[in-house]
Protein backbone atom coordinates (compact mmCIF):
# COMPACT_ATOMS: atom_id res chain seq x y z
CA UNK A 1 0.00 0.00 0.00
CA UNK A 2 1.36 3.41 -0.96
CA UNK A 3 2.04 6.18 1.53
CA UNK A 4 -0.72 8.35 -0.02
CA UNK A 5 -3.26 5.53 0.46
CA UNK A 6 -2.24 5.07 4.10
CA UNK A 7 -2.56 8.81 4.71
CA UNK A 8 -6.05 8.95 3.17
CA UNK A 9 -7.22 5.94 5.21
CA UNK A 10 -5.97 7.56 8.44
CA UNK A 11 -7.75 10.84 7.68
CA UNK A 12 -11.04 9.06 6.92
CA UNK A 13 -10.77 7.15 10.21
CA UNK A 14 -10.28 10.41 12.13
CA UNK A 15 -13.34 11.98 10.39
CA UNK A 16 -15.54 8.97 11.29
CA UNK A 17 -14.32 9.12 14.89
CA UNK A 18 -15.16 12.85 15.16
CA UNK A 19 -18.64 12.32 13.61
CA UNK A 20 -19.40 9.52 16.10
CA UNK A 21 -18.37 11.71 19.05
CA UNK A 22 -20.49 14.62 17.80
CA UNK A 23 -23.60 12.42 17.52
CA UNK A 24 -23.52 11.81 21.29
CA UNK A 25 -23.54 15.55 22.18
CA UNK A 26 -26.81 17.56 22.83
CA UNK A 27 -28.05 19.77 20.00
CA UNK A 28 -26.47 23.21 20.33
CA UNK A 29 -28.81 26.15 20.97
CA UNK A 30 -27.98 29.16 18.85
CA UNK A 31 -27.13 31.27 21.96
CA UNK A 32 -25.97 30.41 25.42
CA UNK A 33 -29.02 29.91 27.62
CA UNK A 34 -31.48 29.97 24.67
CA UNK A 35 -34.35 27.41 24.55
CA UNK A 36 -33.60 24.18 22.66
CA UNK A 37 -36.69 24.23 20.45
CA UNK A 38 -39.31 26.58 19.00
CA UNK A 39 -42.04 25.43 21.36
CA UNK A 40 -39.94 26.32 24.39
CA UNK A 41 -39.04 29.68 22.87
CA UNK A 42 -42.70 30.54 22.23
CA UNK A 43 -43.98 29.54 25.66
CA UNK A 44 -43.11 32.74 27.61
CA UNK A 45 -44.53 34.97 24.88
CA UNK A 46 -47.74 32.93 24.66
CA UNK A 47 -48.12 33.05 28.45
CA UNK A 48 -47.72 36.83 28.49
CA UNK A 49 -50.22 37.23 25.66
CA UNK A 50 -52.75 35.09 27.47
CA UNK A 51 -52.33 37.16 30.65
CA UNK A 52 -52.98 40.49 28.89
CA UNK A 53 -56.72 41.32 28.74
CA UNK A 54 -57.89 41.86 25.19
CA UNK A 55 -59.29 45.32 24.47
CA UNK A 56 -57.76 46.86 27.59
CA UNK A 57 -55.67 49.99 27.18
CA UNK A 58 -55.66 53.69 27.84
CA UNK A 59 -55.97 57.11 26.25
CA UNK A 60 -54.91 60.53 27.50
CA UNK A 61 -56.58 63.88 28.03
CA UNK A 62 -54.92 66.09 25.44
CA UNK A 63 -55.50 69.62 26.76
CA UNK A 64 -56.27 71.85 29.72
CA UNK A 65 -55.41 71.44 33.40
CA UNK A 66 -55.43 67.63 33.23
CA UNK A 67 -53.37 67.37 30.07
CA UNK A 68 -51.65 63.96 29.69
CA UNK A 69 -53.83 62.38 32.40
CA UNK A 70 -54.36 58.73 31.52
CA UNK A 71 -57.87 57.35 31.13
CA UNK A 72 -58.36 53.56 31.20
CA UNK A 73 -60.18 51.92 28.30
CA UNK A 74 -62.03 48.79 29.36
CA UNK A 75 -63.12 45.96 27.09
CA UNK A 76 -66.82 46.69 26.73
CA UNK A 77 -69.18 46.09 23.79
CA UNK A 78 -69.38 49.15 21.55
CA UNK A 79 -66.80 51.12 23.55
CA UNK A 80 -64.75 53.15 21.08
CA UNK A 81 -62.99 56.20 22.51
CA UNK A 82 -62.85 59.31 20.34
CA UNK A 83 -59.42 59.42 18.63
CA UNK A 84 -56.88 62.00 19.80
CA UNK A 85 -56.86 63.79 16.45
CA UNK A 86 -60.63 64.18 16.49
CA UNK A 87 -60.72 65.46 20.08
CA UNK A 88 -57.95 67.93 19.35
CA UNK A 89 -59.79 69.23 16.27
CA UNK A 90 -63.11 69.47 18.12
CA UNK A 91 -61.71 71.64 20.90
CA UNK A 92 -59.82 73.76 18.39
CA UNK A 93 -63.19 74.41 16.72
CA UNK A 94 -64.63 75.35 20.12
CA UNK A 95 -61.75 77.70 20.93
CA UNK A 96 -60.08 75.58 23.65
CA UNK A 97 -61.25 77.79 26.56
CA UNK A 98 -64.63 76.54 27.80
CA UNK A 99 -64.70 78.58 31.01
CA UNK A 100 -68.23 78.75 32.39
CA UNK A 101 -69.76 76.34 29.86
CA UNK A 102 -72.46 73.82 30.80
CA UNK A 103 -71.91 70.47 29.09
CA UNK A 104 -73.66 67.12 28.86
CA UNK A 105 -71.85 64.00 27.58
CA UNK A 106 -74.77 61.70 26.79
CA UNK A 107 -72.85 58.49 25.98
CA UNK A 108 -69.79 58.98 28.15
CA UNK A 109 -67.98 55.62 27.90
CA UNK A 110 -64.43 56.42 29.01
CA UNK A 111 -65.45 60.01 29.78
CA UNK A 112 -62.84 61.34 27.34
CA UNK A 113 -65.04 64.00 25.73
CA UNK A 114 -66.66 65.30 28.90
CA UNK A 115 -63.40 65.31 30.85
CA UNK A 116 -61.69 67.19 28.01
CA UNK A 117 -64.39 69.87 28.40
CA UNK A 118 -63.94 70.00 32.19
CA UNK A 119 -60.16 70.14 31.77
CA UNK A 120 -60.66 73.32 29.72
CA UNK A 121 -62.68 75.12 32.37
CA UNK A 122 -66.30 74.05 31.85
CA UNK A 123 -68.38 75.02 34.88
CA UNK A 124 -70.61 71.94 34.86
CA UNK A 125 -70.12 68.63 33.03
CA UNK A 126 -72.69 65.86 33.29
CA UNK A 127 -71.35 62.42 32.30
CA UNK A 128 -74.20 60.01 31.53
CA UNK A 129 -73.47 56.30 31.00
CA UNK A 130 -75.67 53.19 31.18
CA UNK A 131 -72.95 50.56 31.78
CA UNK A 132 -72.46 50.00 35.52
CA UNK A 133 -68.77 49.09 35.24
CA UNK A 134 -68.01 52.21 33.20
CA UNK A 135 -69.99 54.36 35.65
CA UNK A 136 -67.85 53.01 38.50
CA UNK A 137 -64.72 53.83 36.49
CA UNK A 138 -65.99 57.35 35.85
CA UNK A 139 -66.65 57.86 39.57
CA UNK A 140 -63.07 56.78 40.30
CA UNK A 141 -61.70 59.25 37.75
CA UNK A 142 -63.87 62.06 39.08
CA UNK A 143 -62.55 61.50 42.59
CA UNK A 144 -58.95 61.07 41.48
CA UNK A 145 -59.01 64.38 39.61
CA UNK A 146 -61.02 66.15 42.33
CA UNK A 147 -63.23 67.23 39.45
CA UNK A 148 -65.87 69.19 41.35
CA UNK A 149 -67.47 70.44 38.13
CA UNK A 150 -68.10 66.87 36.93
CA UNK A 151 -71.20 64.89 37.85
CA UNK A 152 -71.43 61.20 36.94
CA UNK A 153 -74.88 59.73 36.37
CA UNK A 154 -75.86 56.19 35.51
CA UNK A 155 -78.74 56.21 33.08
CA UNK A 156 -79.97 56.85 29.56
CA UNK A 157 -78.30 59.75 27.78
CA UNK A 158 -81.31 60.62 25.65
CA UNK A 159 -83.56 60.67 28.72
CA UNK A 160 -81.06 62.97 30.45
CA UNK A 161 -81.23 65.37 27.50
CA UNK A 162 -85.02 65.34 27.60
CA UNK A 163 -84.95 66.11 31.33
CA UNK A 164 -82.65 69.10 30.85
CA UNK A 165 -84.27 72.52 30.76
CA UNK A 166 -84.79 73.74 27.18
CA UNK A 167 -81.85 75.70 25.73
CA UNK A 168 -79.84 75.21 28.94
CA UNK A 169 -76.70 73.43 27.71
CA UNK A 170 -73.78 75.08 25.93
CA UNK A 171 -72.24 71.86 24.60
CA UNK A 172 -73.96 68.52 24.02
CA UNK A 173 -71.61 65.61 23.26
CA UNK A 174 -73.12 62.69 21.32
CA UNK A 175 -71.07 59.56 20.62
CA UNK A 176 -73.55 56.65 20.54
CA UNK A 177 -72.41 53.10 19.66
CA UNK A 178 -71.95 53.04 15.91
CA UNK A 179 -74.17 49.97 15.47
CA UNK A 180 -77.08 51.49 17.44
CA UNK A 181 -80.27 53.19 16.24
CA UNK A 182 -79.97 56.04 18.75
CA UNK A 183 -78.74 58.79 16.45
CA UNK A 184 -82.02 60.41 15.38
CA UNK A 185 -83.53 60.41 18.87
CA UNK A 186 -80.29 61.76 20.33
CA UNK A 187 -80.12 64.60 17.80
CA UNK A 188 -83.75 65.56 18.37
CA UNK A 189 -83.30 65.64 22.14
CA UNK A 190 -80.02 67.56 21.83
CA UNK A 191 -81.53 70.25 19.60
CA UNK A 192 -84.06 71.10 22.32
CA UNK A 193 -81.55 71.04 25.18
CA UNK A 194 -78.78 73.09 23.54
CA UNK A 195 -78.60 76.85 23.98
CA UNK A 196 -79.26 79.15 21.03
CA UNK A 197 -75.54 79.88 20.56
CA UNK A 198 -74.42 76.49 21.83
CA UNK A 199 -73.05 73.45 20.01
CA UNK A 200 -73.91 69.80 19.50
CA UNK A 201 -71.05 67.43 18.73
CA UNK A 202 -72.01 64.27 16.84
CA UNK A 203 -69.66 61.36 16.19
CA UNK A 204 -70.97 58.84 13.65
CA UNK A 205 -69.85 56.18 11.14
CA UNK A 206 -71.03 58.33 8.20
CA UNK A 207 -71.60 61.95 7.26
CA UNK A 208 -75.08 63.26 8.01
CA UNK A 209 -76.74 65.28 5.25
CA UNK A 210 -78.10 68.80 5.64
CA UNK A 211 -81.65 67.49 5.17
CA UNK A 212 -81.23 64.84 7.89
CA UNK A 213 -79.86 67.42 10.31
CA UNK A 214 -82.56 69.95 9.43
CA UNK A 215 -85.22 67.40 10.39
CA UNK A 216 -83.83 67.59 13.95
CA UNK A 217 -83.57 71.39 13.91
CA UNK A 218 -79.78 71.48 13.47
CA UNK A 219 -77.29 72.79 10.91
CA UNK A 220 -73.70 71.77 10.20
CA UNK A 221 -71.00 74.11 11.48
CA UNK A 222 -67.87 71.96 10.97
CA UNK A 223 -67.14 68.43 9.72
CA UNK A 224 -64.09 66.13 9.85
CA UNK A 225 -63.51 62.60 8.60
CA UNK A 226 -60.75 60.66 10.36
CA UNK A 227 -60.59 57.00 9.40
CA UNK A 228 -64.00 55.46 10.08
CA UNK A 229 -65.10 58.43 12.21
CA UNK A 230 -67.20 61.37 11.00
CA UNK A 231 -67.09 64.25 13.46
CA UNK A 232 -69.84 66.87 13.15
CA UNK A 233 -70.10 70.14 15.05
CA UNK A 234 -73.68 71.36 14.85
CA UNK A 235 -75.77 74.35 15.92
CA UNK A 236 -79.47 75.01 16.22
CA UNK A 237 -81.23 76.18 13.08
CA UNK A 238 -82.00 79.88 12.99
Amino acid sequence: MSRSTLKTTAINAEIRKAQAAAATLPVAAGKKGAPKDKAAAAAPKDKAAAAAPKGAGEIRIIGGQWKRTRLPVAQRPGLRPTPDRVRETLFNWLGQDLTGWRCLDAFSGTGALGLEAASRGAAAVQLVESDAALVAQLHTLQQRLSATAVRVQRGDGIAALKQAAPASIDLVLLDPPFDSDLFVAALQAASKAVAAQGFVYLEAPRAWTDDELAASGLVLYRHLKAGAVHAHLLQRSA
